[in-house]
This record gives structure tokens, sequence and C-alpha cells, in this order.
């Protein structure tokens, strides 16, 4: 049955389907980045909200600033823009079809129709999944990179923006103009402060076009910091097919675990759904839990994908599988992560690693781990360098960080241990595989990367342990290496470090 409006009633009976009329939504959030994670997360909570006969004048606008976005907006039109939600938990599967999106902005250069959309009054919250990558940030200062091609064609050419920040200033100048007022500009991305980020490159991109703009912006509009978890891997034509198979024809299904969470700062200048009433967290505190889902989950992710990726392992479930691969995730995020995450209310770290270790360990996800390196060259300096800063800071232990920065190093290096090639898999990947290839010999040369590492490279402990690790891993192969770090004291760390 094909998914759109008028096959609802026929869906497969076991399927969950909106009970809200779909024609009675009108729209109060832009939301910039419709990929499979908003669609299986933010969405699905404004969907449960609508189920209780909620927010119904809250519903979504997708739109994009990529040429890619135009074949998930033809996908998602085709079938009136809803999306079937295939939840994975070990014991079986579910289906629910999610309905509070209900138009998509046309893609266009120069972005004249969403900035017009965004304008209008009854947007009153501009939302964004972008990546960590997608803010304009420095990796080393952390500072909005005002020399980006993008930001500087946007800091020249207002009506004419490149990228998504750019169109919602042009957006907010109309809205100044024409008493429309502000809007919540609202992250939904994996950063620390993800709301004083999108603060940060917004204000800065506008100081660079107009400064009275820039402080109405800043003074008027609320930046809410959040954080966002579920694991949704990759659509692919497996899933697709389990679609059909269970009666649905989507070409845009989205798969999750069977854990959400979302924890928001209530800071929205112009009104927001109640989302307090479908499980998610409002609190002063965001920090305490991105902390610890960042520092141990996202984290946790890099420990094992770069190392899984080295030993042909293929899902992140299969790395819980395998002794090493486990063990090693174990140990840094016990004995290195956890001194540096503070309890929230209602989990300790030490309960969050357990779990995290069940989250990974579902065999039913299939999340890849391919999926999980990609863009190391991003979620490196924004999950696990931050750590070794910490560490060294703290004077605790560093050695499984350095022994992950050297794994994540042997593979850029473009090769597996059984002899196969890892495609390319970042932005940067080219001068990543060529650096990686003469950090075999001499693997300073890998932290002399500035814009990845900055002064870490200078510091005489992990400069120390990342070299021990990644002369043993071409020495001696991935797995020795592994069990080196695993059987290693906290003394025996203390003097590879002094080695």
């Amino acid at each position: 049955m094909k998914l759109n409006d008028a096959n609802l009633a026929d869906l497969p009976e076991d399927v969950l389907r909106p009970s809200y009329d779909r024609s009675a939504l009108t729209p109060g959030i832009v939301h910039i980045g419709v990929g499979n994670f908003h669609r299986a997360h933010q969405s699905w909570y404004l969907h449960r909200l609508m189920q209780q006969g909620e927010a119904l004048d809250w519903a979504i606008v997708g739109a994009g600033v990529r040429s890619y976005d135009s074949d998930m907006r033809s996908r998602l039109a085709a079938q009136n823009y809803m999306t079937t939600l295939i939840e994975l938990s070990p014991e079986g599967q579910s289906m629910e079809v999610v309905g509070s999106m209900i138009d998509y902005v046309a893609i266009e250069d120069g972005n004249s129709a969403l900035i017009d959309r965004m304008a209008q009054p009854d947007i009153r919250i501009v939302a964004l999944t972008v990546t960590e990558s997608g803010y304009y940030i420095d990796p080393v200062s952390q500072a909005f990179d005002t020399a980006h091609p993008d930001i500087v064609h946007d800091a020249e050419n207002s009506d004419t923006s490149r990228t998504a920040f750019g169109a919602m200033i042009s957006a907010l100048k109309k809205r100044r103009e024409t008493g429309a007022g502000p809007f919540t500009a609202q992250s939904c991305d994996n950063l620390q402060g993800n709301g004083d980020v999108l603060r940060q490159t917004i204000v800065g991109l506008a100081r660079l076009q107009d400064p009275d703009l820039a402080e109405w912006i800043n003074e008027n509009c609320s930046f809410p910091n959040s954080m966002v978890d579920s694991i949704v891997p990759s659509t692919g034509p497996a899933l697709i097919e389990k679609a059909r198979a269970a009666g649905i024809d989507d070409t845009a299904p989205v798969s999750h675990e069977n854990f959400r969470q979302w924890v928001i700062e209530d800071d929205f200048c112009a009104g927001r759904p109640a989302w307090e009433k479908v499980g998610v967290t409002f609190t002063d505190d965001v920090h305490a839990f991105e902390t610890m889902k960042i520092r141990i989950l996202n984290a946790g992710h890099q420990v094992i994908a770069n190392v899984a990726e080295v030993l042909s392992v293929e899902t992140i479930s299969d790395c819980m599988e395998h002794p090493l691969i486990r063990a090693l995730f174990e140990k840094v995020a016990l004995d290195e992560v956890v001194p540096h995450v503070d309890a929230v209310p209602g989990m300790t770290p030490e309960l969050y690693v357990a779990l995290i270790k069940l989250r990974f360990s579902n065999p039913k996800i299939g999340d890849t781990t391919r999926r999980v390196a990609y863009d190391g060259s991003a979620r490196h300096p924004g999950f696990v360098l931050p750590l070794v800063r910490k560490a060294i800071e703290k004077g605790t232990p560093l050695n499984g960080f350095a022994l992950v920065e050297a794994a994540w190093a042997r593979m850029c290096q473009g090769t597996r241990e059984d002899g196969s090639i890892i495609e390319a898999n970042d932005p940067m990947w080219d001068a990543l595989q060529t650096t990686a290839e003469s950090a075999r010999m001499r693997p300073q040369v890998w932290l002399d990367q500035p814009s990845i590492y900055g002064d870490l490279a200078q510091n005489p402990a992990f400069s120390a342990a990342f070299d021990h690790w990644l002369r043993m891993i071409w020495n001696d192969g991935m797995d020795a290496a592994l069990s080196a770090y695993c059987e290693m004291s906290e003394d025996e760390g203390s003097d590879c470090l002094r080695a």
C-alpha cells in the first residue's frame, strides 16, 4: 500500500498511524535538514503530541539548502510528507507512520523561497539538523570561522545566501521590517552547547552583514541549548524492503532503536509545543545531560568505530560481540571518560556506561561502523579531543584516548588488515589519507595537523602514547594493541607514557 493520506486507513492493522486530521494542521516550525534523525526524533515527539489532540498549529515545514535535499523533498512530497518509523528492539519491531510534517520548501539557489517561508509570522521556531561540522566553527579555537568561503559569500550577498544561517538572517531582517517579530532558532545537532554555538554562528554572520540587525537578533531571538539522543541508522534498500514486507510502500522509511531522549532549555521567545507531555525533559542544566551523552555515547562510538573498520567488523552490535573491542570500550569509558562526567538526576556515569553497552549491543539496529566513523575530522575534535584536554588538565589516564586516535590514523590510511580498501569516508579524506601514510613511519606527522589537534601535538604525554600505539598497530597489528591496552594496569600506563 503506497504511503499517502488517501491510503492511511487501509494500512496494515498493526501499524500505528495519525489519529488527528492532517488536513487541519497549520505550520509553526521550519526544520532545515530533514534527514533520518529529524524524522525519527524531533518530528516523532511532535507527532505524539498531535496524537493527544495538541500542537495542531505547530506542524513542520521541511527545508534544505543543498542540492541533495531535493531528492528527499521529492520522495516525501510523493507520500504527503509522511514517514514510516520502524522501531527495532532486541525482541522485535513495530511500525508507526508519523504525520507531523505537512510541507517542504522548494530547494533553489539563493534560498529565496526558504527566506520567504521563514519570514511569515506563523513560523515561530526554525530548527536545524545540519551535522556537527555544519556550523562553521574553527575546530581548535571553537570560534566562528569568518574565513570560510560560504561565510564570505553570505557576508557579501545577504539576499542570496548559500548557508542556512544566511537564510535565517535574511528572514529575520524581513520579520523585523514587517513586525512579525523574532523566532526561536533551535539546534538539534550533537554539539555541546548547541544553542550557544548556533547563536555564535548566526550573530557572527549577521555582524558581518549588518551590525544593527545582529544586535536585534542577539537581544530578541532565543537559542535554547538541547541534547538529542537516539541511534538512527542509515536507510538503505533493505529497510525499504522491510517496510514493503510489512505492507507499506515508503521510499523514505527510518529505523531507530527502542530509546529516545530529548533534553531542552526552556527558552522559546515565540512559544513552543508542550513537549513535556510526551517525555521531553526541560531543564536549566542541559549541559550535564549533554556532557554525559556526548562523552560516553558519542565519544564511545569513536572509540570503537575506527578499530572496527580496520578489523573488518561491520556493525556496532558486532563490535560489542568482539571481545577485544568490547573490552576497549569498557576500559576507556570507565577508566578515562567517567572521571570527567557528573551524575544527572536518576543516572550515574557508571550506570550510563552500562546503558550504552546495552544500546550498542542491540543486534536489530544494524548500525554500521562506516556510518559511525564518518566525518572523523569533525567528530574526533568534537567528542574525543576535549576529553584528552580534560585528562591533561586533571592528570587522569589518557592512554586509551591516544590508542583511539592512533586507530583513527590507521583507519585513514585506507586499508583494512585483511587487505580490503576503506572507501573515502570524510570530507578531508584525501589529505587525511596522505598524512596517515606518512605517519606510518613518523607518527608525530598525524598529530601535526593544527586544524585537528592544535597544541595537543606538543603535549609530551599524549604524543608519546600516540607514538607508542600507532607503531604497535602497524608493527604487531590492531589485536595486539588492543590486548596490550586492555591488560594494562594504571601503573603500566604511566610507564608507557614515560617511555
